[in-house]
C-alpha cells in the first residue's frame, strides 16, 4: 500500500513537471512553448511556433499516458511515459546544439534554462515511480495441495484385466473360509461324502440246517440292515 501510493505521487508529480517546464525558460530566456514540434525532427529555427503545435504537445501526451499507468496500476506504461518524457528533452538539446554550435550554462541567465531542467527532472520522476509502485495485484490461484482428493469409484466389471491374480485385493476373492453369519444352513450338504454298507450274500443252504427258519419251517425273513451312521 505505501509503495503503491508513494510511486503514483512520484508518477504524479514527474507528469506535471514535464507539463509545467515548457513554460519556463529552455534556452536564453526562450520559453519552450516557442519551439516547435517540428524543429525537434528538422532543425531549430528562431520563428516562434504555436503553443499547440509547441513541445507542449508530447509532453502532455506523455502526462496522460502517464494518468493511466497510475489509474491501471501499470508500471510499465508510466516507465514508458518518463522515457518519452526524457527522449524529447535529449532531442531538442541535440538540435539547440546543433543550431548554436555548444550548450552553454550562464550565471546570467543565457544558455540552458531552468525549464530543460524542469522537464528532465519529470522524465526521472516518472521512471522513479515506476519502480517504485508494485504493480497490478493479481488474485492467487487455488493450490492444488488444499484441493479435496478426489474420489475414485471402483469399475462395475471387477479388477483390471492387466493385474495379475496374485495381487488381486482381498475384497477381489471370494470368501471360501468365511464363516456365515446366520448359521449353517438347513438341508443335506451336498459336498458331504456318501457311505456305502456291504450287505452279506444270503447262504445257499440257508435253512436246511434249521437256521434262519421260523415255526413251522418256512424260512424267516433277513435280518434288516445296520443303520447308518
Amino acid at each position: 500500500m505505501i509503495r503503491d501510493t508513494a510511486g503514483s505521487v512520484l508518477a504524479l508529480a514527474g507528469a506535471t513537471a514535464a507539463v509545467w517546464s515548457p513554460f519556463r525558460a529552455w534556452y536564453d530566456g526562450r520559453p519552450g512553448h516557442d519551439y516547435g514540434t517540428g524543429e525537434l525532427f528538422t532543425g531549430v529555427t528562431d520563428a516562434k511556433a504555436d503553443v499547440l503545435a509547441s513541445i507542449l504537445l508530447p509532453f502532455a501526451l506523455a502526462a496522460l499516458v502517464a494518468l493511466v499507468g497510475v489509474v491501471l496500476r501499470s508500471r510499465l506504461i508510466v516507465a514508458l511515459a518518463g522515457i518519452f518524457v526524457l527522449g524529447f528533452t535529449i532531442l531538442w538539446m541535440v538540435r539547440v546544439g546543433e543550431a548554436q554550435g555548444s550548450l552553454t550554462i550562464d550565471a546570467d541567465g543565457t544558455g540552458l534554462g531552468e525549464g530543460v531542467a524542469v522537464a528532465f527532472g519529470g522524465g526521472v520522476l516518472l521512471l522513479i515511480g515506476a519502480l517504485v509502485m508494485p504493480g497490478r495485484h493479481h488474485a492467487p490461484r487455488p493450490s492444488r495441495v488444499g484441493r479435496a482428493p478426489r474420489h475414485k469409484h471402483p469399475p462395475l466389471d471387477g479388477p483390471p484385466r492387466d493385474r495379475p491374480p496374485t495381487e488381486q485385493t482381498p475384497t477381489d476373492q471370494a470368501p471360501a473360509d468365511r464363516p456365515l453369519a446366520d448359521g449353517p444352513r438347513s438341508g443335506p450338504s451336498s459336498a458331504a461324502p456318501t457311505q456305502t454298507y456291504d450287505i452279506p450274500d444270503r447262504d445257499r443252504d440257508w435253512g436246511r440246517d434249521g437256521h434262519g427258519e421260523g415255526d413251522g419251517g418256512s424260512p424267516s425273513a433277513p435280518p434288516p440292515p445296520p443303520p447308518r451312521r
